[in-house]
């Protein structure tokens, strides 16, 4: 069987929303080719990372490349034009960069090379360790492991929006909480919830790709008695109050509900935002704090900023 690998490159702001343009193309994964994200795991022992990648001359020398494979298929030109057209409407909200697509074709075995090689076991937080499906691993006696199959929703737990959100979780949650995670493409924040002592949590995604890849995980990671896992658009139909309010998704989208996410926190609860971009900041905080929600903490990393919310 024959795939084409897409390869868009673009900025770092843009990655989840061109992520998410090349699932809706039938894209069985994300590939994120950062060159500054290359050179500070060089650099530094980033909680534990252990990555298996190639050498520095494989990646942009400004900008990221975000990859995706799509089986090869006699209307895939037709497909390639109108997702180069969608990538182009983005620079509307978005600085996308240079947005260049390429392409390349690739025999099935190279392509399931070129998927996995990418990931590997990653220590997140203190307690977290991310491990994909295929890979054998012997976690410490500290460590709490999630095991992930990232080919069928955005959401690997690798990306900084992702890290910056679980160790939020890790930090504020109480063991018996109550939790709304918005957005949960692959599951990874609703999961880690669930190690890390929820009692239930409502996980929820307009895609329904997102929304089978979800419900996998959480069956292979042995949580479904706590995590229910169901299509839902933001917090529309929502009700009752929770102890938490999760959301990594884009600064836009976040604006879009906070109002109803201080009508789902409990009084003295949170809401933790993350995937939002630096130069977006001040406007998310304002917004928050407009609706009534008191600023706590807020975290950076790289380029990437994740808001802690408290209610009263």
């Amino acid at each position: 069987m024959k795939w084409s690998e897409i390869c868009v490159h673009t900025t770092q702001q843009a990655v989840e929303a061109v992520s998410n343009l090349l699932h809706e193309v039938g894209a069985q994964g994300v590939v994120i080719e950062d060159v500054e994200d290359y050179d500070q795991m060089m650099a530094e022992d980033h909680f534990g990372e252990i990555w298996d990648v190639s050498g520095r001359e494989s990646y942009p020398t400004s900008g990221v490349y975000v990859k995706a494979y799509v089986p090869a298929s006699s209307d895939f030109q037709d497909t390639l034009a109108a997702f180069r057209k969608e990538v182009d409407r983005l620079r509307d909200i978005l600085d996308i960069g240079s947005g260049d697509v390429t392409v390349a074709e690739l025999d099935e075995e190279d392509w399931a090379h070129s998927w996995k090689q990418y990931y590997k076991p990653v220590k997140i937080s203190q307690q977290l360790t991310i491990v994909p499906l295929w890979e054998d691993y012997e976690p410490q006696p500290e460590e709490n492991v999630i095991l992930l199959d990232p080919g069928m929703a955005f959401g690997t737990g690798t990306h900084p929006t992702t890290m910056l959100c679980i160790q939020a979780i890790e930090n504020y949650i109480q063991p018996g909480d109550r939790l709304i995670d918005v957005g949960t493409g692959s599951g990874v924040l609703a999961i880690a919830a669930a190690k890390l002592g929820a009692s239930h949590v409502e996980a929820l995604d307009l895609d329904t790709v997102a929304v089978e890849s979800a419900r996998q995980n959480v069956e292979t990671n042995g949580v479904e008695a706590f995590v229910a896992v169901n299509t839902g658009d933001l917090l529309k139909g929502m009700d009752g109050t929770y102890d938490l309010v999760v959301a990594n998704i884009l600064a836009d989208v976040i604006l879009l509900f906070i109002d109803d996410a201080y009508d789902r926190v409990k009084q003295g609860g949170y809401f933790i935002t993350s995937g939002i971009i630096g130069q977006k900041r001040a406007e998310v905080a304002e917004a928050l704090q407009t609706a009534g929600f008191v600023i706590e903490e807020t975290r950076v990393m790289e380029d990437w900023v994740a808001i802690i919310a408290k209610k009263g």
